[in-house]
């Protein structure tokens, strides 16, 4: 019996390790291809209006996040800490733009969006449009979206939760995952998106 619980032990720890490195694996390989030039052309607006498309990545360093308003946790959990943390950045985090970009914007109108985002900042800018505008710009930096129903009959949205740090020219600089330590967060953001190198 003992030798039986054993033996159970080493294949649960064997598939968890297997699928801790699935997951890294994968981690890797997305971030090595988004680190290429965003090259995909869209057209959105943003929570103001305004029309938005590729050049939004250019120019500027940039925290980049993809969710939903009606996201019950992680987004506005995120949208939270990139307020904290834009304010704790101060004067040194003054070129730093953020944007939210929904994966679900058949309820995400620009209404809806400017609402949202202003609960948390008004340094963040909400972008909504076309469902086959935005999946542009999912695919584009390898975002995982995906529709599931929910048990009252409606649906939510299954999504990457990291956090892209995008550099002024464009480039993926690096990622913030989900319920990162805020130092640990400031500090990577101090150093891959505001050093004055960076981007150029």
């Amino acid at each position: 019996m003992k030798q039986k619980t054993i033996a159970i032990v080493a294949m649960s720890s064997a598939t968890l390790f297997v699928a801790a490195l699935l997951a890294l694996m994968f981690s890797i390989y997305a971030e090595t291809r988004r680190a290429v030039p965003f090259d995909a052309n869209f057209s959105l607006i943003d929570d103001q209006g305004h029309p938005v498309d590729q050049s939004i990545f250019k120019g500027h360093p940039a925290l980049v996040y993809f969710g939903y308003t009606h996201c019950p946790e992680a987004c506005p959990t995120t949208l939270f800490e990139v307020a904290d943390w834009m304010n704790a950045l101060g004067d040194q985090g003054k070129a730093l733009r953020a944007y939210f970009f929904s994966i679900d914007p058949e309820r995400d109108t620009r209404e809806v969006m400017h609402e949202y985002v202003n609960a948390f900042s008004n340094r963040i800018t909400g972008i909504t449009g076309k469902p086959e505008e935005m999946k542009k710009v999912s695919d584009g930096w390898i975002i995982h979206a995906e529709k599931l129903p929910s048990v009252d009959g409606n649906y939510h949205m299954d999504h990457t939760v990291s956090l892209l740090l995008i550099g002024p020219d464009g480039r993926l600089k690096g990622l913030i995952p989900y319920g990162m330590d805020r130092a640990q967060a400031l500090a990577k953001i101090r150093d891959v998106l505001l050093k004055p190198s960076q981007g150029a």
